[in-house]
């Protein structure tokens, strides 16, 4: 598998009315791992995630996604961007108004002109990966929460993107259901090759599935370390990072 970086992120910065986020925050994710964005609450890790997907516009610096530039790209070259990511949003964001079956569909419908058969298999295809076969004319006010983030996983996987982004996955899950969502996350990074970019403050999860994690800080306004969680944990001297994996409330 080719080890390349899927994405490189040079000196970015995010500001909103001239009140900046972020700044300076450079890496880069490798194909077929699980990047963890992590950090307490505010310090960006939402933001920097709407800014990777193409919702927001930086304030500079230049975001790479296989080699193209989507800051820079418009038209149909942004477009051909974004087909390649896949998105599952904090809430699952999933239209209650459709099954589960019609909701896994709706990417297919707006993106390509396959036959109506064809995009009912896939979606049936997707959501069996997420072990929803047999949920597929459910609403999603019929199923649990954990089963609403597998739905909304299968439709990020609509279109077989390379690359899947997901923004606290574990939210308002119990231990239980978090855990089989992370093994569920890694068998797909696994099975599939897929490259997974997730923001959390999940300690678990972190611990369960992250390849390599960049820790953002809301007073540094930036990345303040980078490498694996037990590294960070382990051999960070930075009292920020300490606090975080200790779970250690700033008192000051």
């Amino acid at each position: 598998m080719d080890s390349g970086p899927v994405i490189r992120v040079e000196g970015l910065k995010a500001a909103y009315e001239g009140k900046v986020v972020f700044q300076g925050v450079s890496f880069e994710v490798r194909r077929g791992e699980v990047f963890v964005v992590l950090g307490g609450s505010g310090c960006g890790k939402s933001t920097l995630l709407k800014h990777l997907i193409g919702l927001y516009a930086p304030a500079a610096g230049r975001i790479q996604i296989e080699g193209e530039d989507l800051v820079a790209a418009e038209g149909e070259g942004r477009r051909r961007i974004l087909r390649r990511l896949g998105v599952m949003y904090q809430s699952g964001a999933l239209f209650g108004s459709l099954d589960l079956l019609e909701n896994v569909m709706l990417p297919m419908e707006e993106c390509t002109d396959l036959p109506r058969e064809a995009r009912l298999l896939i979606a049936r295809m997707k959501l069996k990966l997420v072990g929803l076969e047999g949920f597929e004319r459910y609403r999603p006010s019929e199923i649990s929460g954990g089963m609403q983030k597998r739905a909304a996983i299968a439709r990020a996987m609509a279109l077989d993107p390379g690359l899947l982004f997901l923004d606290e996955p574990s939210a308002g899950l119990d231990p239980v259901t978090s855990a089989e969502l992370d093994q569920l996350i890694l068998r797909l990074a696994r099975s599939l090759g897929i490259t997974f970019v997730l923001v959390t403050h999940e300690l678990a999860s972190i611990f369960a599935i992250a390849s390599r994690s960049i820790m953002l800080d809301r007073e540094a306004m930036g990345v303040v370390a980078e490498g694996t969680p037990a590294e960070l944990r382990d051999r960070s001297s930075d009292p920020r990072v300490r606090r975080f994996f200790r779970r250690e409330a700033n008192i000051a």
